[in-house]
Parts: C-alpha cells; structure tokens; sequence
C-alpha cells in the first residue's frame, strides 16, 4: 500500500486553492514533482551550473557525468540494450516528430500506409499527416469499439504490404484504455511495418520493457513521470537510429564541419543538437530514482484501487456517463453530466480547491467517436486518496445543485 506520508514529498499539495485544500486530479496532463527532483535541479545550478560535453574543467565534467547518469537511468529503467538508444528530446511530441521527420519521410512514396488508433493524441496524429501530405502516404485508422478497446480484428485486416509503419499509444489519455501493445506489435512486426509506441501516459503507471515488447521506437515525457518539463525521450533501436538523419543541425551533434562537408556522431548525440536541458535531464533520473524507491507494481496496485473507488462513487452521481469503459483501464476517469458542459464542471469544482481537466484533451477524433465535444477528467497519481475521491464526489453534488 502506497503511504500517506509520500503526499509530504510534494511541496505543490502543501497548500490551500479558495480556501481549500488542493485537490490535484489532472495528473494526465502533468505529474506534480517531489522535492527530491527540485532539489537535483537546485543543485544543479547552483553548484555545476555549465555546459556540457565541451568543457574540460570541473563543473563541465561534473555536470556531463550526471547528464550522462541519467540517460543510463532511463536505460535501465525501461530495459533498453543500450544508452546509445535513449535520445532526449524535449517530450514526446518531439520524439514523434523527430522519427516522423527522419525515419519515415525519406522512405515513404505516394500509396504507403501509415497507421494509427482513434484514441491517439494529436501530437501522435499531426507529425504523420505532415509526412502524409508531403509524400503522397496515407494514413489508416484502427477503430474502437463503445468500450474504448481498438478492434483488433479490424486492426489485422489494415495491414498489408503497404503499411509502412504503425504509430500507436500504449495508454489513451483520454479514456484511459491501456491498449494490448505486445501483441500489436506482433501483428505489424509480421508485415514488417516497424512501431512507435507513444508511452507519454504509461511509463508514470506501468512497467515498460522495450526489450520484451520488441517495439521499434517508445517515446515519452518527463514531466508526467514527476519529472520537469521540456526534457522527455526517444527510445529506438539502435540500427534504426544508425539509419537515420539528423533532426536538428548545429553544434554537439557533430564529428567535423566544413562548408564543403559534415559528418557527424553516432546516435544519440547525431539527434541532441545544441545545449540540451541539462537540468531536466538530470531532473528526469531524480524522478526516476523516486518512483523506482516506491516500486511501479506498487503504483500501479494502489492507483487501480483507486480507479475502482473512484468509478463505483462517481456512478452514483445523476446523470454522470464514463467515457472509456476498457476492461484494461488506467488509472483515468473521463466523464460527461447530462445538461452540464465539462468546462463549467472543472470551473466549479476549482473553486472547491479540486484541479481536473476539461475539455477535448489533444484527442478531438477520440471525442468524435464517443458522440462528444468534450468530457471533464479526473486523472489519479500515488499521492492522490480516497479521501479526495470522497470530496471531489460531493464537490459533483454541488455542480448538480447549482444547475438544477
């Protein structure tokens, strides 16, 4: 069981919204940060504050053996083979882009199919619209049925010797569906379509193993792994990342230039031109220390639990429908109120101190689908408990009353 006493680690709860007691359900969106991570940034500035990778004095040299610490961090924490496949980026839709930009465009030809889920992201949609409409590709889409489960059935007869490659995330963040990855990527790896798994909403939740799943590329970010913003990262296989061109040019990402010729490193670096965020790179191993110190199966143990509580009482309410009923669910409850937009829902419930997310949530197709413009979402961490559950319940009474 996870411990009331982890809520002490996270400054942003110590706090009243209105009066009263913060209540942070939009964990989806961002994970709130434990001091263990502000104090890694903190220490970072003020005491090796400087560039890495170039310097040959102490603070550089320091400052790049913690930069370099932690890509080792993210490595084994999702199994990869190697460091040299853990490329930062600064989040997933960065990460997406960048395999969009420099994998796929360059092999792909007018009548070559790329495909996706309905539930994606956007920021799992645009980039390959961007190369669709470039190269003439095509994107096809796996349905989901009125549970919020893709159809894998459907999903099999979409492959085919035109499909190139397949996108897909491993968690919605819309409605919390966890897809069955392994076994899609089975499915595609038969066609040899290679796979971009977006794992911006799992890794937080779920143990990852790159390895075992044998995906092509995983992308995810720091800052919803209790990590800061505008650092995330770009796993791929290493052959893969050998193929491929630069995403950005400039300095650190080469071997020599001149203006007749460039050459440049291997992977990772070939893809971390300029100065990186050193500071979130080194925030994102703290965060990873702290979540691997609590134990992901316990995480994900208590936040189902959680989910459950959650559901059964918010099913009590008038009027409510859940968006999202998958049988494999994670820890995310998008709903709907008869007769009550979701962004007059989210308005009332911050002024009960109560921080959940309205509106589309970057997945208008997902919407679409479900027959809404928008639902209200309630997205749960550790440090979340029943006891706010209980609030956030009576806070939805409160919505009721003042639109009856």
């Amino acid at each position: 069981m996870i411990s009331a006493k982890l809520r002490n680690d996270f400054p942003v709860l110590q706090q009243n919204i209105y009066g009263k007691p913060l209540i942070y359900f939009d964990n989806a969106a961002t994970a709130l940060k434990p001091q263990s991570v502000i104090d890694a940034i903190n220490h970072y500035y003020s005491t090796e504050s400087s560039n890495v990778h170039r310097g040959i004095y102490y603070l550089s040299e320091k400052a790049t053996a913690e930069f370099e610490a932690s890509r080792t961090k993210v490595q084994q924490f999702i199994n990869a083979q190697s460091a040299e496949e853990i490329v930062f980026v600064r989040g997933t839709t960065e990460a997406i882009n960048l395999v969009a930009s420099s994998y796929m465009r360059p092999i792909l030809h007018k009548g070559d199919e790329i495909v996706l889920s309905v539930i994606e992201h956007h920021s799992n949609i645009v980039p390959w619209q961007l190369v669709c409409n470039e190269t003439g590709a095509v994107l096809r889409i796996i349905p989901a049925n009125d549970s919020g489960e893709l159809q894998l059935n459907e999903y099999e007869k979409l492959l085919n010797e035109k499909t190139k490659f397949v996108a897909i995330g491993h968690v919605s963040n819309a409605i919390g569906t966890i897809n069955p990855i392994k076994q899609m990527i089975e499915m595609a790896h038969k066609h040899g379509a290679p796979v971009l798994i977006d794992g911006a909403q799992s890794v937080p939740h779920l143990t990852v193993d790159v390895h075992d799943l044998n995906c092509d590329f995983y992308a995810f970010s720091g800052h919803k792994l209790y990590g800061p913003t505008g650092i995330g990262v770009l796993y791929g296989k290493s052959d893969l990342l050998d193929q491929m061109q630069p995403y950005h040019g400039g300095g650190e990402m080469i071997s020599s230039v001149s203006f007749e010729k460039t050459t440049y490193k291997k992977p990772p670096h070939k893809f971390e031109a300029g100065t990186p965020s050193i500071a979130g790179a080194i925030g994102l191993g703290a965060a990873i220390d702290y979540v691997k110190s609590i134990g992901l199966q316990e995480i994900s143990a208590y936040e189902n639990q959680l989910l459950k509580y959650a559901t059964e009482k918010i099913l009590t309410v008038q009027g409510v429908r859940i968006v999202g009923n998958s049988r494999m669910k994670a820890a995310i409850l998008s709903f709907v109120i008869d007769g009550i937009h979701p962004h007059d829902i989210g308005t009332i419930l911050d002024r009960e101190g109560i921080a959940i997310r309205a509106g589309h949530h970057c997945a208008m197709p997902a919407m679409q689908r479900f027959g809404v413009a928008a639902t209200a979402r309630a997205s749960f961490a550790f440090y979340n408990t029943k006891d706010e559950v209980d609030v956030f319940i009576d806070a939805l009474g409160k919505v009721l009353n003042l639109f009856s």
